[in-house]
């Protein structure tokens, strides 16, 4: 992670003092459970909160200790010992390394994932909002990147809105998988902590209670944790591959915000480039970078091992950081989206009117001409129009295949724009419900 691509909020969470504060609160529940169980003095679970409760972790210090005992659990429970005195020896009873980290990630996991949810929210406001607006602006869809038949615009929006909110459903069941604690001990049989001292935790921490831990918690929750990110970073990127596509010079139906003194090109002053878009694309690559590695990591030796944990170092921060910057990146271009109707427009009548080939063709196919003849005669027609040999509408006027089954007020009722629209509140009713 760069400080280029992350937001305060969501890189403090990964920040070490977060981290800290969330081990010394596991182990600070952990003691208040084993005091009420007889396991370590009541008052040793107290001075733990007193003397800890609002300190500032010396994380350089911590660094020191770990260059020396080459243990990273060790070295935080050494420094809370220097903090909070003799008591501190009650804390960790019965536990393990995996114990602190793995809750203290699902902790951290679990708030990212908020902030995630937050974003998400952003982009499907933006989205509603600018789908009604143009709810009814004519743009042609394409097929394979060509002509195909009208659509709106408003409509296009709509089918973003409605992965987002997918999106959002996919990021609740991720958090609601990754957030689970284990405090079971060493291969987690509870031979030394009981399940009471879990379940307290779990409860304080915010987490359910992992079934069977066997020391770490499962790696196949993480594997699906970031497999919804990455389908979520896939889902910001078609968006944001859309609007590159609609701002090519060529077709200028849409483009991204162009603020008072921005540069566009170090070269060429006219430059209007899709920055923002090109960078969503470039960061949904990063975080479905961490997709691969989290499977992986599912298969760790026997009981336990830390071949995850380097991995998880890495990619727990940068993929929901990343995917946090993505997804508020993408709410602000939705929202100052400059879109172009004219154009729209314009590009869907540039064929002259070859969008409207299926009706015709339909349309004789109900006139008792077979659908191959039909077929033969618009495609004639519309190569015709390709080659840039007349308007669609009068060389089917002109066909011999075409004229006697066709009059032509017929003909000119297929080339009615409106007619595709017609369902348009239907699907919108589907996406946004009925308001």
């Amino acid at each position: 992670m760069i400080p280029r691509y992350a937001r305060k909020e969501a890189a403090d969470i990964w920040s070490p003092q977060t981290r800290f504060r969330i081990m010394f609160e596991i182990e600070a529940h952990a003691a208040d459970a084993m005091a009420e169980l007889g396991v370590i003095p009541k008052l040793a679970a107290q001075a733990i909160w007193e003397k800890g409760r609002d300190v500032i972790f010396d994380v350089e210090r911590i660094d020191a200790i770990e260059r020396e005992v080459k243990h990273d659990v060790i070295a935080f429970l050494t420094h809370v010992t220097e903090l909070v005195g003799p008591e501190a020896r009650f804390l960790h009873q019965g536990m393990t390394s995996s114990d602190v980290n793995d809750t203290a990630l699902a902790v951290q996991l679990s708030r990212a994932t908020d902030l995630l949810i937050e974003d998400v929210d952003l982009v499907l406001t933006a989205l509603k909002r600018r789908a009604f607006e143009h709810k009814l602006t004519p743009t042609v869809g394409r097929s394979h990147a060509i002509h195909a038949e009208p659509t709106t615009f408003g409509l296009k929006l709509a089918g973003h809105y409605a992965e987002f909110q997918r999106a959002k459903e996919r990021l609740a069941m991720a958090k609601f998988e990754i957030a689970t604690c284990a405090i079971s001990g060493a291969v987690g049989t509870f031979a030394n902590v009981s399940p009471l001292v879990e379940a307290h935790v779990a409860e304080k921490m915010g987490l359910a209670v992992e079934p069977v831990s066997t020391q770490v918690i499962p790696r196949d929750r993480h594997a699906a944790y970031f497999a919804a990110l990455g389908v979520v970073a896939s889902s910001v990127e078609r968006l944001a591959v859309e609007i590159r596509h609609l701002q090519r010079t060529e077709v200028l139906e849409a483009e991204e915000p162009f603020d008072p003194g921005q540069k566009g090109s170090s070269a060429m002053p006219h430059k209007r480039n899709p920055i923002l878009t090109e960078n969503l694309t470039g960061l949904a690559r990063l975080v479905r970078s961490a997709v691969t590695p989290a499977m992986e990591n599912v298969a760790l030796w026997h009981e336990r091992d830390i071949s995850h944990s380097s991995v998880e170092r890495a990619i727990a921060p940068d993929a929901t950081i990343h995917l946090d910057f993505a997804l508020r990146r993408l709410a602000g271009v939705v929202e100052r989206l400059v879109i172009y109707p004219e154009n729209m427009l314009k590009n869907l009548n540039r064929l002259g009117g070859l969008v409207h080939s299926q009706r015709v063709l339909l349309a004789l196919t109900q006139k008792d001409q077979a659908r191959e003849t039909a077929y033969t005669a618009v495609q004639r027609n519309a190569m015709k129009v390709w080659r840039g040999e007349g308007e669609f509408i009068e060389l089917l006027k002109a066909d011999p295949d075409v004229r006697p089954h066709l009059t032509d007020a017929e003909l000119g009722d297929l080339f009615d724009l409106g007619y595709h629209f017609k369902n348009v509140d239907v699907i919108f009713d589907r996406v946004f419900g009925r308001g």
